[in-house]
């Protein structure tokens, strides 16, 4: 799983479009994406990857960090 921000919902859906056009490329198949018209929380489904593209307000909000850290929290990187 990869947890990453945009500065705003443009930027999100920049980040989205441009990593599944990436994808695209390298496998030949269009990832599955979630979220795309609000742009405030974009999942991109890879198959065995799980990206989560958020706005800074709602990457706070949801906290997805904090529900999937290990109790060491060792391998979270916050500045994603």
């Amino acid at each position: 799983m990869i947890l990453a921000s945009g500065r705003s919902a443009r930027h999100v859906s920049s980040i989205a479009d441009h990593l599944a056009k990436i994808v695209k490329e390298h496998t030949g198949q269009a990832p599955k994406l979630e979220g795309m018209p609000n742009a405030d929380w974009v999942l991109i489904d890879l198959g065995d990857i799980i990206v989560h593209l958020f706005r800074p307000e709602v990457r706070s909000f949801y906290n997805l960090e904090k529900i999937w850290a290990d109790e060491d929290n060792s391998h979270v990187h916050k500045d994603v």
